[in-house]
């Protein structure tokens, strides 16, 4: 798929899995799974529409043990960045990577950076 075209060109990624993708005048969703070089994985989901958008971006271990999600459910209102913001550990903050294209890069900086 062209619109994913990054996801083969990262670095970072051994593999990915496009689970559900569905495209109409109306919009578009798609959920995809990311296996990273260090064995950790991304759970990408993203609906997005003229009138709206909701995406979670969630990034664990191979464990399962979550290292950061993002995401823009309409909570946490306090946050500059709301509705947009990341979960890490036991905080949330703001969060300034809010497509897939951006948490990619994000992750692609931490992981071939720690080489």
């Amino acid at each position: 798929m062209e619109s994913f075209k990054f996801l083969e060109d990262s670095e970072a990624i051994q593999e990915f899995q496009v689970l559900d993708f569905k495209s109409s005048q109306s919009g578009r969703y798609f959920k995809i799974n990311i296996r990273l070089i260090d064995n950790s994985i991304l759970i990408a989901r993203e609906f997005s529409s003229p009138k709206e958008r909701n995406y979670s971006f969630h990034w664990m271990t191979k464990n399962k043990k979550l290292i950061i999600r993002w995401d823009n459910a309409p909570y946490h209102t306090q946050i500059k960045t709301f509705p947009h913001h990341k979960h890490e550990k036991d905080t949330v903050s703001e969060s300034h990577e809010i497509t897939l294209e951006e948490v990619i890069q994000y992750i692609e900086e931490k992981l071939l950076n720690k080489k």
